[in-house]
């Protein structure tokens, strides 16, 4: 966040935080000044939506108020109207980085793995196996994902439809309950992207689990 730069929705969403915040512990403007350190204008000006804080002085005003990020976007008036509140987390993926993880079938690069409790764990992958008798039974799993292919061709098979081809651009979205299984399909490596979701909390370390047991016995029952 930029002290001048942010758009106006990000201003007036921190603003609105700062006021129920504030209300709801009986404080002035002034009171939060002397608390956090932050100037009595500089305060004012993010209540009324005209300015936003850089993160130093955003933990600089909620190390003051003895709060945490997103307790402060979790205020009572920034709540109204939202079924989930605003957690304020982030995590960024370098290129090269990432938890590997290889197995028969795919190799598995997890992304973000700094963040915990995800509901959606992006992962980079590899296909390796080129049929059907090669790969054994269809895996399934909790939740949805989406898998879009950037290089190479893969072809998807799933428990209730015909196999589909898929090129380098082309994705699919299914649901990971059904059996489904992606192969290799053409003579240069496959590759792609995965993006696995669930209202599990533990979906990152449930995957993770299931991929480091993909070099299973044929009698294991299947996985990811």
């Amino acid at each position: 966040m930029n002290d001048q730069g942010a758009p106006n929705g990000v201003h007036s969403q921190l603003g609105q935080s700062l006021k129920a915040t504030r209300q709801a512990r009986g404080l002035t403007l002034k009171q939060v000044a002397e608390q956090t350190g932050l100037a009595l204008s500089t305060l004012s000006k993010v209540e009324n939506g005209l300015m936003s804080l850089t993160y130093d002085k955003l933990l600089q005003l909620t190390a003051g108020l003895k709060m945490d990020i997103a307790e402060l976007f979790n205020g009572a008036g920034n709540r109204a109207g939202r079924d989930r509140p605003v957690t304020a987390r982030r995590s960024i993926s370098r290129a090269g980085q990432g938890q590997v993880i290889n197995t028969k079938f795919y190799t598995y690069i997890y992304q973000c793995t700094d963040l915990i409790g995800k509901r959606m764990v992006p992962i980079l992958a590899e296909v390796r196996a080129r049929s059907l008798e090669e790969f054994g039974p269809l895996l399934r799993h909790a939740g949805e994902e989406y898998f879009l292919v950037t290089s190479g061709s893969v072809e998807v098979h799933t428990e209730f439809y015909a196999p589909e081809i898929l090129h380098e651009g082309d994705g699919i979205y299914l649901d990971s309950t059904m059996g489904h299984a992606y192969l290799n399909a053409g003579e240069q490596p496959a590759k792609g992207v995965c993006l696995c979701t669930s209202e599990a909390p533990d979906l990152y370390d449930q995957l993770r689990r299931i991929a480091a047991g993909n070099g299973r016995k044929d009698d294991d029952p299947p996985m990811l």
